[in-house]
């Protein structure tokens, strides 16, 4: 049978996705191995004895099946790390006896592919080669795949999307817009994320399927960073920015850790709309995403009301 009841591998176990993941897939029933590259983090809810950790120093470690020889075979497994890296646990996975991945991959692939930022366009590149490369090397394995592409993924306070503009405006008292801001977004928990690699694991109409998991509420772009100032309860305040200034402005927070991964790029797509069907999800997963609600769990400690 096609379905999976036993032994999971999870490679990138203390991602955001995997600080879900685990716990769900213990509950469902599964021993899980999970592996890591910073070993089990202390804070996270995941000290089981149906959870075995192993930590990847280097993939390197794996090179060579004369060095390597697991102990037990996992013939499912989920990969959470970012899917440009799988080339690298290949052997891994064969040695392991690998029958079939869930794999996450991102929407980025499309509304990145003709950004006017070249290093998003070569991202959306990068995931879209991944993923081919992938579905290749599965195909001359006689390997299943599962390919899941999220949209903006938030939750847990610590992501890289909604907690960085919270912790934006808790700093700065504004947010800065360019012209109306009322292209489109859907909002996609981490959780409603987790629950499909879940169901991935065990669906067969999923084999060899790729599928949009987007958010179970379509909203504009400024009324979800309304949203937000909502949550941290700071009233609402936007500031338009022309265009150079505002790729300027973002240039410069560039410079902070925490804003690195903004695009002078995002002020265009401000006003596009980035929405993706998941009725195929819904239909082989079982896919039922939240509505964008906020809740205490989903933005950094540093908010100062959240509902309960």
């Amino acid at each position: 049978m096609f379905a999976c009841k036993g032994r999971v591998g999870v490679i990138g176990a203390t991602s955001l996705i995997g600080e879900c993941l685990l716990p769900l897939l213990v509950e469902d029933g599964y021993d899980v191995v999970a592996f890591s590259r910073r070993g089990q983090d202390t804070q996270l809810p995941l000290k089981n004895p149906h959870v075995e950790w192993q930590i990847i120093r280097q993939a390197e470690y794996f090179s060579s099946s004369d060095i390597f020889h697991p102990e037990k075979q996992i013939s499912h497994w989920v990969f959470l790390a970012p899917i440009w890296v799988l080339p690298e646990y290949f052997l891994l996975l064969s040695l392991y006896g690998v029958k079939h991945i869930v794999a996450i991959s991102s929407t980025s692939r499309f509304t990145k592919a003709d950004s006017v930022d070249i290093i998003e366009q070569n991202l959306a590149k990068r995931l879209s080669d991944s993923e081919k490369c992938f579905v290749v090397w599965a195909k001359t394995k006689d390997v299943t795949w599962t390919i899941l592409q999220p949209t903006l993924v938030y939750g847990l306070g610590h992501d890289k999307n909604i907690s960085v503009i919270a912790r934006f405006i808790q700093r700065f008292s504004f947010f800065p817009l360019l012209g109306t801001a009322q292209g489109l977004r859907q909002p996609l928990h981490v959780y409603d994320l987790a629950l499909s690699c879940l169901a991935s694991l065990n669906s067969e109409a999923s084999i060899n399927h790729s599928y949009n998991i987007s958010g179970g509420e379509t909203l504009p772009y400024r009324e979800m960073i309304g949203r937000i100032f909502l949550a941290i309860d700071k009233k609402q305040r936007f500031v338009t920015f022309p265009l150079w200034l505002f790729r300027l402005a973002v240039m410069c927070l560039r410079v902070l850790p925490r804003f690195r991964h903004w695009s002078p790029a995002m002020a265009g797509r401000m006003n596009q709309d980035l929405v993706f069907d998941h009725g195929d999800a819904s239909r082989d997963l079982g896919f039922a995403p939240r509505p964008f609600r906020l809740t205490r769990e989903d933005l950094p400690a540093l908010c100062s009301k959240m509902p309960s």
